[in-house]
């Protein structure tokens, strides 16, 4: 079968701007996009520039774009790519400065992974020993969650749209690891709540929009979108809750339990809290609202099932307090 690969070519010392370059190759039905570009550079154009290694999806090195998405090249089947989309179009990752064709720069990548410190953070770590001293994890005594499956490709990253609009962002990899050390039994429950604190501010944990487009490129299942969320709810359980975010969380809480329903006119008052700047920025919003009748009348009787609704909440408290 012969196909057309159409390939993403940009060398920032010589272009200002990408171009597309089309190179026709001769594929048989188990050629991968990686078996593809090897074969171009070696038969027909020896100065595309593109990472590979492993050849096996364990070292990500060849992650790139593919018709749209981020894919691992050495695991994506030319057949299917064709039956899918009509062709091949092969881009680097986005939202990485590009070093010449399919290369990108990964070091704003691992600066983001050294930023969640990836590593016991105390001289003192806890747990049983082995007999040299040694300390050891116990089977059944720590879940993971498959974030230590992550090979660091970067897909991710690529894939996220609060990187996107935000380059300060730590971004769903670093964030995974950062899970996979909050996970750990080895880690004192103090040093925890210092990491969840230093996620808890600007371009932390709850920069995320849940858009979940980092789930669906990850070539481990390492579901990074997840474990952002273990650590949103690690940092509400041990009373990290300064950042705008986990105020909406709680407050979301508190008057859900409180009036059997969300209050529209109240919740904005719960994320700024009582800080002066921010409650004159949200001042107009809470007249439009009361304009548009979304503000609830404040004499009006609680809502039917109202008990119901709370004790649900205090269920959930007293299963809490029994852990």
């Amino acid at each position: 079968m012969r196909l057309t690969f159409t390939i993403q070519r940009y060398n920032p010392e010589t272009e200002s701007h990408p171009h597309d370059e089309d190179y026709r190759l001769e594929v048989g039905r188990g050629t991968t996009v990686l078996d593809g570009l090897i074969r171009i550079k070696n038969e027909q154009d020896g100065a595309l520039a593109f990472r590979y290694s492993c050849r096996s999806a364990i070292c990500g090195s060849c992650a790139m774009t593919i018709n749209g998405h981020e894919k691992l090249a050495c695991r994506t089947s030319v057949r299917k790519e064709l039956e899918r989309h009509g062709g091949v179009h092969v881009a680097p990752l986005k939202n990485l400065p590009i070093i010449k064709d399919l290369v990108v720069e990964m070091s704003p990548f691992w600066a983001k992974v050294r930023a969640v410190t990836p590593w016991l953070t105390t001289d003192a770590p806890e747990g049983p020993r082995s007999a040299d001293g040694q300390l050891t994890l116990l089977p059944g005594a720590f879940d993971f969650h498959n974030v230590d499956a992550c090979i660091m490709c970067g897909a991710c990253v690529a894939a996220c749209t609060s990187h996107e609009v935000s380059k300060g962002f730590l971004g769903p990899a670093a964030l995974a690891k950062a899970d996979r050390f909050l996970e750990d039994p080895r880690e004192p429950d103090a040093a925890k709540t210092a990491r969840l604190r230093a996620f808890d501010g600007p371009d932390g944990m709850w920069d995320c929009v849940r858009c979940n487009f980092c789930v669906q490129v990850c070539p481990k299942d390492v579901k990074p979108m997840e474990a952002i969320v273990r650590l949103r709810r690690a940092a509400i359980e041990r009373g990290v809750t300064a950042s705008g975010g986990a105020r909406h969380i709680t407050g979301f809480a508190e008057l859900v339990e409180h009036e059997g329903r969300l209050n529209e006119a109240v919740m904005p008052l719960k994320v700024v809290g009582f800080h002066p700047a921010r409650l004159l920025h949200v001042l107009p919003l809470g007249l439009k609202m009361l304009v548009r009748g979304k503000v609830p009348n404040p004499f009006n009787p609680p809502i039917p099932g109202i008990a119901q609704v709370r004790a649900i909440f205090a269920a959930r408290r007293t299963r809490k307090a029994a852990r």
